[in-house]
């Protein structure tokens, strides 16, 4: 299914029984809902556990439009679109899973739309990421070859082998994204947040710090998962749950 977003057509897709929880599940950068949540059993696991699941793919991503220019990238911008989603489909408030960049949009619609997300699980992120090594990336993805960065490269060789992936695209997306990370922003949070990182992650970096910023966050960390092992990990889905379903 597809809906318009501000003049951009988004694909989105509904899962899990019509009255469950509400939850939106947002994927990571280069990746789309199918890769991110299904593969990794997550859809699965959601949706046996009582939960509606609305999955997009971003702007730039998966099945959805994917403007060259950078500005349509800004991460107010992609938060955005999640609200107009909710729009969309009706639904007031709902939980939230983002993964990486899915987790920087997360955060930016509980500053900016904070009514609209009950909770969020954001895993892959910290205070560092890969937005800072932006312009390696799109360096290497505009001449289709990785660099001597090892944050691009990771991210070139992930995105290439996807012949569904517009480069050109996902440059502008990683180039437009530039998150507003003022400590002042972070620290207004009122959204209960759960970080989830592993503890191998060079990617994202710096989450106790990031915890530390947001007061209604709390972290757990993963033994043995780096950036791209960590989603797929039992113990992220169990602590996920667990947050999800509390009554606190």
């Amino acid at each position: 299914m597809d809906f318009d977003s501000d003049g951009i057509r988004l694909h989105y897709e509904f899962h899990g029984p019509e009255r469950g929880t509400p939850i939106v599940l947002v994927h990571g950068f280069a990746s789309d809902y199918q890769l991110n949540w299904v593969g990794t059993r997550w859809q699965e696991t959601l949706t046996g556990s009582g939960f509606r699941v609305i999955g997009l793919d971003c702007r730039g991503h998966g099945h959805s439009d994917k403007p060259h220019d950078p500005t349509a990238y800004r991460i107010e911008t992609m938060a955005a679109d999640v609200v107009r989603l909710l729009d969309h489909v009706e639904v007031r408030q709902a939980a939230y899973l983002g993964y990486s960049m899915g987790a920087r949009i997360g955060l930016q619609v509980a500053i900016d739309h904070p009514e609209r997300v009950t909770r969020a699980v954001l895993g892959g992120i910290g205070t560092a990421g890969a937005i800072d090594s932006s312009d390696a990336i799109a360096r290497a993805f505009l001449g289709g070859e990785p660099t001597v960065d090892p944050v691009a490269q990771t991210f070139f060789r992930f995105a290439s082998a996807r012949p569904t992936n517009d480069l050109v695209a996902l440059a502008a997306c990683i180039q437009g994204l530039r998150p507003n990370a003022d400590p002042a922003r972070l620290a207004r949070i009122r959204t209960p947040i759960l970080v989830v990182v592993g503890d191998n992650d060079q990617i994202a970096r710096g989450a106790p710090e990031l915890v530390e910023l947001v007061p209604t966050a709390r972290l757990v960390t993963i033994s043995g998962r780096d950036h791209m092992s960590a989603v797929v990990a039992r113990e992220f889905k169990q602590a996920a749950l667990d947050f999800l379903t509390a009554d606190d």
